[in-house]
């Protein structure tokens, strides 16, 4: 658990999950605090992704619990998250591709009773200049690149103004120059609206760098946790996942 005397943002607890006779997640705890990035680490198979699915709605746990700020969440269902302050970006980028990239910023407004389209306007400007897609705004979804439609789906996540983010490999298989703004928009938003953050990612270096918590899990089991330089050099988590050098 993070070494905070503050209530956590999210905390997980002995979350466990099963799928027939293959245990995907062990008794996995650990917390995440406000204004803050965690990085999930783990080879592949050790129940990153699934962990996301059961804080995300998409999986019920078998035992344990997930509560954001001391409110349980693991009963609700995904489409009923956002309400909560929670959204989540996806390994392969999902967009709206047939509608133009401003539209799909407007998507996550839709549920709100009275939704004020002056100010989603200037929140879609807003969000549209922070990933540098502001001249592409009246382009339709599909014809921007695979690296921008990332943003494009980082900066929807971002729309509501939740307090937390799920990232699965947002860095994978993209541009480095887009990796890069993606990184400094992560930051900037925990800068300026304390958005906090779980980023699952095998680019650990990048990990390490700008994350203020990390997690390790191996077997669907918490190998460690800590600070990233605690993780990188825990024996657990060198035997299990980095491998010496």
């Amino acid at each position: 658990m993070t070494a905070s005397a503050e209530q956590p943002l999210l905390a997980i607890d002995a979350v466990g999950k099963r799928f027939g006779g293959v245990i995907a997640l062990d008794d996995v705890s650990f917390s995440v605090g406000a204004h803050s990035v965690v990085g999930l680490i783990g080879p592949n198979g050790s129940g990153k992704t699934t962990l996301l699915n059961v804080i995300n709605g998409v999986f019920a746990a078998d035992h344990g619990e997930v509560r954001l700020s001391g409110i349980r969440i693991d009963r609700k269902r995904s489409c009923e998250l956002a309400a909560t302050g929670l959204t989540r970006t996806f390994q392969a980028a999902r967009v709206f591709r047939t509608l133009a990239v401003r539209q799909n910023l407007f998507i996550p407004l839709l549920h709100q009773s009275a939704l004020d389209r002056t100010a989603a306007s200037a929140r879609a400007n807003e969000l549209l200049e922070l990933v540098g897609l502001t001249k592409h705004a009246e382009s339709i979804a599909s014809e921007i690149s695979g690296g921008q439609q990332r943003l494009l789906e980082f900066a929807r996540a971002l729309v509501s103004r939740p307090r937390l983010v799920l990232m699965d490999e947002p860095f994978a298989g993209v541009h480095p120059q887009i990796k890069t703004l993606l990184v400094r928009c992560i930051r900037d938003s925990v800068a300026r609206e304390g958005t906090s953050f779980i980023i699952v990612s095998h680019e650990v270096p990048d990990l390490v760098a700008m994350s203020d918590f990390m997690v390790c899990l191996v077997e669907g089991r918490t190998a460690a946790t800590g600070s990233p330089a605690t993780v990188i050099q825990n024996e657990r988590v060198i035997e299990g996942y980095l491998g010496r050098a």
